[in-house]
């Protein structure tokens, strides 16, 4: 830095010009940027109260300068303003050298003017460089000796050889000066009205320090008065947990702490961890040592050396210059991807790191919140899913050429093309996929799915094709003639799972019939298949199957039918006479008014009209010679099934174990509760019923109700828009006629164990539409339904082979119990057990049907005191004793309870003693049957403590077991295993604590934390859900439930049932509070808002349809339209309408539940349905008809 640089001279950009006095009595009117005074330290406090005159403190200035330079500026003025009053150039210049100047000045011009821009440049760039560096003022003061104390000998001595009167820059002088500058006569009266010179004419310098050099510090010192103000600082804003870098840090993987001293020494790389003092240690050592400085002890050992003046010793580099949490989230993340790849440098075939390593870009590219984002934010976070789409897209790539025959690694290629692919191109991706990949049935199914949820290609004939095309090729795989791919394990059985997908989809489009057709054409080809073309693969079988479907033969469930090997083996003999029937006009029903109210909306009645259809005509429809009808007598064409439908779906199936599987998916098609599950694969998409969520009688029941895997899926003829329907307790009269003969021709294709079972779902069946009427309280109904039902029973045990099925019996009895006779049905109960108590604990139908007889029993008294529940512990100890004895009588002896418990135990033992593999035929079922017997009967004798404990052990011992299963060869996943029964006996052991928490006061904790981890191991259990939201909702707080809806839900990715019933869950919560809401009664009225419930359920459905498994979910979307209703704002109703469609466009109720919602749109919907293919019964044409008449 140069405190003395002269006035001019120097190339300094930024100098302008600077005025001296006139005469040489030194300097006056010279000022910087900060206001300079020099004075005595005695003087200080004075000099503060001066303000705007501070200058006249000047030694330098004198008033008779002052006048003289008034006077000369006065009488100079009129010169002034003739036109050359320009100011010089250059600061410090003096009128001679100036006049000389202007002679030399046009042949100088052209090169000053270069020299200017040149020195403008680099201005510009020493200005932004001090700019950024100036800590302090940009003026500092100089000490100018008076020119009084200079004389001009002195200075001429001072610059010989200096050119006078003439301009020249300082560094084009060869001889060194001490000083060197030039006096401006012209005074320039600013310095007198202001406090300062202007800030252009200064050139611009860093001062270092307030002090100045030749002072005594002693006696003077220098007070800066800088107009300058520093910049305020910008308080830098917390980020909150929502932010990038929150979200960051916490995605980021804990660093482990370790105690204690001397790990650092003992164990490699201290950087790993962060190192802790024990805690023991800190409140033994004191924090300092004593001192003179430190009497207490109790400074640290910093503060300590503060305290003497001495300064810390420098710490290592690593800890001197810690990271901030940027940088430390970069370097973890930087030392994942290094290990990534690493692995996959190692080892480029495993797959499972190569999807993880996908999985991590979006841990890299984790966003804030979309909901406090501003516009910035979101611009960046969509670049931001850009760059991560790039990257997990380039690194599928590089993992499919490393493994070109992987499908999981290309299907993940396809789904995540989907975001920003044209949907022709990805189409044709997924055609090359499959293409090389025919043979495999997962790519099949994640095929079809994405073909009928793609809006833009997607209709019905089309998809419908698809499925076809897909069972034909895999059938092809089956028979060896698709010589290039050979079929895979569990192929026939991945088929079967296809095929129910297609007839719930066909179902689901309103094509109901095509779904019965299909089932009908698949049980003929498979049950009734004559033997001469058995041995033909399947091309060459369905092409002899189709005369038969073509002609007017009976199919399986019509009546008189007789087989397609029946009629084959007539048709090679030359056929059979068809005899008109007589009577069949008798049984003709009348047609009934279809539009009953014409006053009602259109939209109104089309949906009734619609629905009343639907219920009646979900049969195809068959000419019936015998009343000489023809297929142009059809009024609805669509209700025929052509050969062409269904034709390409046929597939042949060999076990056994499937066949029986195949007809009990048909009877539960049609709703009859056979005890089936669907595949999980179309689980989700079959999903569409708000039935899933209600109870039915479980309330009243808690221990005698069982509910039905399939709940939740519709019920075909049963539309699930309309309420009236849904509740119907049985189908129409045609469709109550194709069942009874569907189980009258199906019973004689199965022998054994597999027969009794269709026997016992056709009476439960029967039993089931008695508890719907019960539901209903249809007196009426009731009545007929429970004759009927009486009568089927009474029929099925008079047959030979049942009447030893105990299992019949119990639901006859069971079935009398709920019609009110409950003598009659205790009898039945009695004569049961009369038959088979010689077997004792080894029957587990005879457990079964004592634990319902004791179930029922304890449920009519409501009561758990042992006076009130002996005929319940005499059901039960009669069960383990084995004895017929007399009837009841009123008590049982305490030695007959004891010896009962001895036997149970007994029993138990025996059972967890045998191997697992030599258990018998009865395998795990056996034990959950004898565990629901004895727990009850401890229960009763005992209380819930050794109930509880008894479930406990059983669910330990099941789930020992369940580990075993796998090494045993691979079972069907519809057949009975080891889970099924964990699964059963939870629901025994949590309806057992329920019903105790209703009889008695118990604390809430056992059944909640039986529960929550049951629901850990079976998310998929929908009636452990319904137990668990009725448990919670009777809590004040909801933090815990929703702690655990979360954590459930993001565990199983695959179920959306988590999700479904964490939304119910909300929706319950916020109706509660709504009706205390809208219930004024005082206080309450102000004291429960809302507490953002709505945003709540909201935000978990956009969660909830960004998922894979809640994308296509139908009755997710349903729930999500009607909650969008509740808000009352149409576009947001159109717009989660059209978000729907685009992912499951198939679904009929969707756009029914749209014309309910937006009557206004009923002829744009309608459009809509036509141009996708999906079915319309009663067009508006044909409506606008029924309505004139």
């Amino acid at each position: 830095m140069d405190e003395t640089r002269p006035a001019i001279g120097r190339r300094v950009p930024a100098m302008r010009q600077v005025h001296g006095r006139a005469d040489g009595g030194g300097v006056a009117g010279i000022s910087y940027r900060g206001l300079v005074q020099v004075e005595t330290a005695n003087q200080h406090r004075k000099a503060k109260t001066r303000v705007g005159l501070d200058w006249l403190s000047n030694q330098s200035f004198r008033t008779e300068d002052a006048l003289q330079l008034h006077h000369r500026i006065v009488g100079t003025a009129a010169d002034t303003a003739l036109g050359s009053s320009q100011a010089s150039d250059y600061s410090g210049i003096s009128r001679g050298l100036l006049d000389q100047g202007e002679q030399d000045e046009p042949a100088k011009k052209k090169k000053k003017k270069k020299n200017k821009k040149k020195k403008h440049r680099q201005h510009k760039k020493d200005k932004r460089k001090d700019r950024a560096i100036r800590t302090s003022s940009e003026s500092d003061p100089e000490l100018l000796r008076d020119k009084d104390t200079v004389t001009p000998v002195e200075r001429s001595e001072a610059s010989p050889g200096l050119p006078q009167g003439k301009f020249m820059w300082l560094d084009d002088l060869h001889l060194q000066t001490a000083q060197t500058f030039c006096i401006d006569r012209k005074a320039d009266p600013a310095n007198w009205e202001y406090k300062s010179l202007y800030r252009g004419d200064l050139a611009r310098y860093r001062r270092c320090g307030d002090v100045c050099l030749g002072l005594d510090t002693r006696k003077q010192h220098i007070i800066w008065e800088d107009s300058f103000r520093p910049k305020k600082k910008v308080r830098r804003k917390d980020h909150r947990y929502y932010s990038l870098s929150g979200l960051q840090l916490l995605s980021t993987d804990p660093v482990p702490v370790r105690c204690g001293e001397g790990v650092q020494e003992s164990i490699p790389g201290t950087n790993s961890f962060i190192q802790v003092p024990d805690w023991a240690d800190n409140d033994s050592k004191p924090s300092g040592t004593v001192s003179w400085f430190n009497p207490l002890g109790i400074y640290d050992e910093s503060t300590a050396l503060w305290l003497q003046g001495k300064g810390q010793e420098e710490l290592e580099e690593q800890t001197r210059t810690p990271l901030d949490s940027s940088e430390k989230i970069n370097s973890l993340n930087m030392a994942k991807v290094e290990k990534f790849n690493r692995m996959l440098r190692e080892d480029p075939g495993d797959v499972q790191t190569w999807m993880e390593f996908v999985h991590f870009q979006d841990e890299l590219m984790q966003d804030p919140s979309p909901y406090t984002a501003t516009a910035a934010e979101s611009e960046k976070r969509k670049r931001s899913r850009r760059a991560a789409w790039e990257k997990k897209l380039a690194i599928l790539e590089r993992a499919i050429e490393s493994n070109p025959n992987n499908v999981e690694l290309k299907v993940a290629r396809l789904e995540l093309g989907k975001e920003s692919w044209e949907p022709s191109n990805l189409v044709n991706e997924w055609k090359k996929v499959v293409f090389l990949h025919p043979n495999h049935t997962a790519l099949w199914q994640r095929y079809l799915l994405f073909c009928q949820s793609q809006f833009s290609i997607f209709s019905t004939s089309k998809v419908n094709g698809i499925y076809g095309k897909c069972l034909s090729t895999l059938a092809a795989a089956l028979d060896g003639t698709l010589l290039s791919h050979p079929a895979l394990p569990d192929t026939e059985e991945a088929m079967l799972a296809i095929f129910l997908q297609q007839c719930h989809f066909l179902r689901q489009t309103g094509h109901s019939e095509k779904a019965i057709a299909l089932f009908q054409a698949l049980i003929d080809f498979t049950f009734f298949k004559p033997d001469s073309v058995a041995g033909l693969i399947t091309k060459a079988q369905v092409e002899f199957f189709e005369p038969f479907w073509d002609s007017d033969e009976p199919r399986f469930g019509e009546g008189g039918a007789r087989g397609w090997k029946v009629w084959m083996r007539q048709q090679e003999r030359g056929g059979w006479v068809v005899l008109k029937e007589q009577g069949d006009d008798e049984d003709e029903e009348e047609d009934v008014e279809e539009v009953k109210d014409k006053t009602l909306p259109k939209w109104q009645l089309w949906l009734q009209v619609e629905s009343s259809r639907d219920f009646k005509h979900w049969l195809p429809w068959r000419a019936d010679k015998g009343k000489g009808q023809a297929e142009e007598d059809c009024e609805d064409p669509d209700r025929q099934v052509l050969f062409d439908d269904i034709g390409s779906s046929m597939f042949k199936i060999s076990s056994q174990e499937l066949r029986y599987q195949l007809m009990s998916s048909f009877f539960q098609f049609l709703g009859i509760p056979t005890g089936f599950g669907l595949p999980p694969c179309c689980l989700n998409v079959a999903l569409d019923d708000p039935d899933l969520f209600s109870s039915g009688s479980g309330d009243e029941r808690l221990l005698s109700w069982s509910d039905s895997p399939a709940a939740g899926v519709s019920i075909v003829g049963f539309m699930p828009a309309m309420p009236s329907q849904r509740w119907a307790a049985s189908h129409c009269t045609e469709g109550e006629d194709f069942i009874q003969t569907a189980f009258h021709q199906a019973l004689p294709l199965f022998a054994g164990k597999e027969r009794s079972q269709l026997t016992l779902h056709w009476l439960q069946y029967e039993k089931s539409k008695v508890l719907k009427s019960l539901q209903l309280r249809r007196k009426k109904q009731l009545k007929s339904l429970g004759k009927r039902s009486k009568k089927l029973a009474k029929t099925l045990l008079k047959e030979a082979e049942n009447r030893n099925n105990l299992a019949l019996w119990r639901e006859y009895a069971h079935l009398e119990w709920l019609l009110g006779n409950v003598e009659d049905s205790r009898k039945v109960f009695d004569t049961a057990m009369a038959m088979s108590v010689s077997q004792g604990l080894q029957s587990s139908a005879l457990c079964d049907l004592c634990f319902l007889y004791s179930s029922l029993e304890l449920e009519s008294v409501q009561s758990v005191s042992v006076s009130t529940a002996t005929r319940a512990i005499y059901i039960l100890t009669r069960l383990a004793l084995g004895f017929a004895g007399s009837p009841y009588a009123g008590e049982v002896l305490p030695v007959n309870v004891l010896k009962a418990r001895k036997t149970y135990e007994r029993s138990l033992q025996d059972w967890f003693a045998d191997d697992a593999t030599s258990t018998g035929s009865q395998g795990p079922g056996q034990l959950v049957s004898l565990v629901g017997c004895f727990a009850l009967f401890q229960y009763l004798t005992l209380g819930i403590q050794a109930a509880d404990s008894l479930y406990r052990q059983a669910a330990g011992r099941l789930v020992g077991l369940s580990s075993l299963e796998t090494v045993q060869p691979k079972r069907s996943v519809w057949r009975q295993s080891v889970t099924s029964a964990c699964e059963r006996l939870t629901v025994m052991h949590v309806t057992l604590l329920r019903f105790h928490m209703r009889a008695s006061v118990y604390p809430l904790g056992p059944l909640r934390h039986t529960l929550t981890h049951a629901l850990g191991q079976f998310p998929g259990n929908r009636e452990l859900w319904k137990l668990y939201v009725q448990v919670e909702s009777s809590c004040h707080n909801a933090s815990r439930a929703r702690r655990f809806f979360d954590v459930t839900a993001r565990s199983a990715k695959d179920l959306i049932v988590p999700r479904l019933f964490a939304i119910y869950a909300e929706e319950q919560r916020k109706e509660r509070v709504d009706s205390v809401q809208r219930a004024d009664i005082g206080i309450l009225y102000n004291t429960l808002p809302e507490t953002g419930l709505t945003n709540r359920i909201r935000a978990l459905f956009e969660h909830a349809v960004q998922t894979e498994a809640g994308a296509h979910s139908v009755l997710l979307w349903r729930m999500y339209l009607n909650f969008t209703v509740t808000q009352g704002n149409i576009e947001k109703i159109k717009g989660v309408f059209y978000r729907a469609l685009q992912e499951c466009p198939w679904a009929k109720v969707l756009y029914l539940d749209a014309v309910s919602h937006l009557p206004a749109q009923l002829q744009e919907i309608l459009d809509l349905m036509t141009e996708k293919e999906i079915r319309i019964r009663v067009p508006l044409e044909e409506l606008e008809i029924l309505m004139e008449d």
